[in-house]
Parts: structure tokens; sequence; C-alpha cells
């Protein structure tokens, strides 16, 4: 038996099917995850994401600190609320994890870390406190849902208030807030409008039946996977891990190289850089038949690469996945996946992400 969130017995009265994630018993589907995925694209559906977790940093050298522990460049958070998507790095550039940064105050940030590393992410954190002024606490109080789809802010207003909901409302994309005891973020991971709120473990059901009872679908896990995956967005153990760099795993973005910053794994980038990447991350669409899976041989005509993360696209009604291929393939080249019976399958590279909004942004 794995942790428990505070919704839990939620998920057990909706007959939810219950599975082991990072540790965590959390739900898969609610009956059938299709139904879930569609009804995040077309109207809204609501996760329970509790298993990640918070971590407060305060003190007057929160941001130095942070400054120094993440690849991403905390200085980039100028105005109170903003987020910062980003990843924390060993000594060798390697992925730890990737995490949100929330800017509440000079001397208060706010970061929501996955679950399976999270305790390692926390001992990393204070075995580099070292002479930084600030304090280091996890929220295990706090538990998080998340709303998304096109009607989530509409569907959800009775339950949030009229304060809160405009709060919620006027927030652009990666930008939270906190009114009263909530807080509220646009943060999503599902290419779809809506939010996210922590609160207090204690309030987690009233909020959650409420939603429901406003036509908000319960969704699971499966469903999540789906969606972030036709959304581009990695997942932490498939497409990113202590194997690889950000710059490996199509994170490049989210990676901070100015001159006169220094932080952990910078020299490991740099010096990978002038050696020149080997492989690099894209995605894959299939051309037929067939079932996309995590740890599949890619064939591209500058030689293999592997599948990092792979579904079936309920919005595209095919395979589609993520792969890390050589650095010198392009979109649009064909390539063959490997199936695990030995099978060949068709497929052709994309620049992901896939859907956006309900839209697909891929040439079939």
């Amino acid at each position: 038996m794995g942790h428990r969130t505070p919704l839990y017995e939620e998920h057990v009265r909706a007959a939810a099917r219950m599975v082991d994630f990072g540790g965590w018993d959390m739900p898969l589907h609610y009956g059938s995850q299709i139904a879930e995925h569609h009804a995040v694209r077309r109207n809204a559906g609501i996760f329970d994401v509790s298993h990640m977790r918070t971590l407060e940093v305060r003190g007057p050298d929160a941001r130095p600190f942070l400054r120094y522990l993440l690849a991403n460049d905390v200085d980039k958070l100028t105005v109170l609320g903003k987020a910062l998507y980003g990843c924390l790095l060993n000594e060798q550039g390697f992925v730890l994890d990737d995490l949100i940064t929330y800017y509440l105050a000079e001397d208060w940030f706010r970061i929501v870390v996955n679950a399976g590393p999270a305790d390692q992410d926390i001992a990393w954190f204070r075995a580099h406190k070292g002479g930084f002024d600030v304090d280091l606490t996890p929220r295990p109080d706090l538990a998080m849902l998340a709303v998304q789809g096109p009607k989530a802010l509409d569907l959800a207003q009775a339950v949030l208030g009229p304060a809160l909901h405009v709060a919620a409302t006027r927030l652009k994309p990666f930008h939270s807030a906190v009114h009263e005891d909530v807080f509220v973020a646009r943060t999503g991971y599902t290419g779809e409008d809506g939010f996210e709120m922590l609160v207090g473990a204690d309030r987690a059901a009233d909020f959650w039946r409420g939603f429901v009872a406003q036509g908000i679908a319960p969704a699971g896990l499966g469903a999540r996977d789906t969606l972030r995956l036709e959304a581009g967005m990695n997942l932490y153990g498939h497409d990113m891990d202590l194997s690889v760099s950000p710059l490996e795993s199509g994170l490049a973005w989210t990676v901070s190289l100015a001159p006169g910053r220094d932080f952990i794994g910078r020299s490991a980038l740099l010096r990978q850089q002038a050696q020149g990447l080997r492989q690099r991350l894209t995605g894959l669409a299939l051309q037929g038949a067939g079932v996309l899976r995590h740890g599949q041989v890619v064939r591209c005509r500058e030689g293999e690469g592997v599948l990092t993360s792979g579904t079936f696209s309920p919005s595209l009604a095919r395979g589609i996945g993520l792969a890390r291929v050589p650095v010198a393939a392009v979109a649009g080249e064909s390539c063959e996946v490997v199936g695990r019976a030995g099978q060949i399958m068709a497929a052709r590279l994309v620049a992901p992400p896939f859907v956006r909004h309900g839209r697909p942004l891929i040439d079939l």
C-alpha cells in the first residue's frame, strides 16, 4: 500500500481503478480513460494531483539560493505570482527532476516537484543549503487539484465563489495568486485552459465534490498521460532522467547559460555544447495501426533512437510518442518503430506539440 492523498476515499467511492504511482495510491481511470480524455479536451475534467510535493523556500537568500540550484534563472521572476518551469540538475548536468517555481515574495518562493523523486529533491535542496540564509519547508498539509478544459473556469465559478473565480480568471498563463488561504495557478499539463489550486488537505474533498457536482468529470492518470503527450510535455522518468541532460530532452529553452550566473550542472552543459549534441528529443506519429510504448527502438536514416513516451492519441486516433533520435534527424522524415513482438511500424518524425486547445497541430 502506498501513500494516500486526502481524496483517496473519493476515488474509492467513484469506483476508480487505483494503481501505484511514485509510491502513491492514485486513480488510473474512473471507468473510461478515453471518455476522461475527451471530457478535458471538450468540456472540463478534474485531477487529483496531491501526490505532487510542495516545498516552501523562504528567507533573505531565497533568490540567490535558487539561482544556484536551478538551471533556469529565477531572476526572470520579476512580477509577483509569476511561475518558472525548469530542471534541477546534478553536477554532471543530468536531470534530477523538472519542477515549477512560483514567486510569491522576495523572500518566499514555492516549488512543486514530482512525486517519485520528491524525497531526493528535498534532500538535494537541503544538502546544498550551505551558507544561504533560507528555510526549506515541505508542505504535506496541502492538497492539489487541477481543473482543466475549455469550460473549466465557467463550470468552476459556483464552487470558487466570486472573488476566487475572478482571481483565477484574471491570471495569465504561468502566473499564480494567493486569495485568502487558497493558492491558484495557471500552469497546466494538458494543453488546455484551466487552473490548479493548492488548499488545505481538510478542504480538498469539499472542493472536489463541488466541482464534480457542476459537471466537471473526474479524470485519472491515464487521461493525464495521453493529454500531456498530445501537448508535447515531458514526463520525468521517461523523457528525461538521470541519464540525460535537458539539452538532449527538448528542454534547452529552460536552461539559462547567460554569462555571470553559476548553477549546479552549468559546466557540464557547456562541455556538452562544445562537444556537440549527439541526440535530441522530438515527436513521432505512426502512419498506420500499431501501439507505441516507452523503450521501443526507432530507426531513422541517421541511426537508431528510442521511444521515451508512447501512447494512442484519442484526439488524433493514431499512435504518437516522443523519441530521442540522432541530432541530425529532422521533422518530416520517415522512420520505423520496432514493436515489442518485432513488427515494423511506419512512422514520421514531427515537431510537438501534437494537439493544443483541442486543435491538431501536426499534418496528418
